[in-house]
C-alpha cells in the first residue's frame, strides 16, 4: 500500500501542471494499491477550480484508483500533536493526516511531490521515528500550477527566500529565549 499526497492527485488530474505527465506515469506503474485520506482530498478538490479537473479526481477515487483510508478519533488527536510538533515546517492537516494513517497501519511510503517537507516528518514506531520511502517522479519538485483566478489576491505558497530567513529567525530566537530560561 502507498499513501498519496495532494500534489500527485492534483497533477494527474491538471494538463496545466508541471508534474502532469510524470504523476500519470508514476500511477500507471504502481503495483499495488494506493490510499489517501479526507484531508487531503479536500485539499486537491480546493486546488482542482475547474469542474472538469474535479470530475477526473472524483472518478478516480470512485474506480478505487485511490482509496480513501479512515481518520479514526486517535488519529485526529495523533494529527493535531503532528501540526505542532512541526509548527517550524509547517505542517498542514492534510500531510498530519497522512503520518497519522502511516502511523496507525504500519505504510511507510509515499507518493508526493513534496520532498521537502516528507524527507523531514518521520513515523512513530515504539520509541523510534523512521523516515518515509518517498515514491514519485524523479528529478526536482515541480512546482504546482495553480488555476489563473486565486481567490481573494491570493498569492502563490511557495516561500521566497527572505521569507525563509525571516522564519529562521524567528525559530533561532524562540530557541535563544528558551534556553535563557
Amino acid at each position: 500500500m502507498i499513501l498519496v499526497d495532494t500534489g500527485p492527485l492534483v497533477a494527474a488530474c491538471n494538463p496545466a501542471d508541471a508534474g502532469h505527465a510524470a504523476c500519470r506515469r508514476v500511477f500507471a506503474g504502481l503495483n499495488e494499491e494506493s490510499a489517501t485520506t479526507t484531508p487531503v482530498l479536500t485539499e486537491a478538490f480546493h486546488l482542482l477550480r475547474q469542474s472538469k479537473r474535479r470530475m477526473s479526481l472524483m472518478e478516480i477515487v470512485r474506480h478505487r484508483g485511490v482509496t480513501v483510508a479512515t481518520l479514526e478519533d486517535r488519529d485526529l488527536e495523533r494529527c493535531f500533536e503532528l501540526m505542532v510538533q512541526y509548527g517550524d515546517a509547517p505542517m498542514d492537516f492534510a500531510d498530519a493526516s497522512l503520518v497519522a494513517v502511516a502511523e496507525r497501519t504500519g505504510i511507510d511510503r509515499v507518493f508526493t511531490l513534496d520532498r521537502r517537507h516528507f524527507a523531514v516528518y518521520r513515523m512513530k514506531r515504539g520509541h523510534r521515528h523512521v523516515p518515509f520511502t518517498i515514491i514519485g517522479p524523479e528529478g526536482p519538485e515541480p512546482p504546482t500550477v495553480r488555476e489563473s483566478a486565486e481567490p481573494y489576491g491570493a498569492r502563490s505558497l511557495e516561500p521566497t527566500a527572505e521569507s525563509a530567513l525571516a522564519d529562521v529567525r524567528k525559530a533561532l530566537d524562540r530557541l535563544e529565549r528558551t534556553l535563557m530560561t
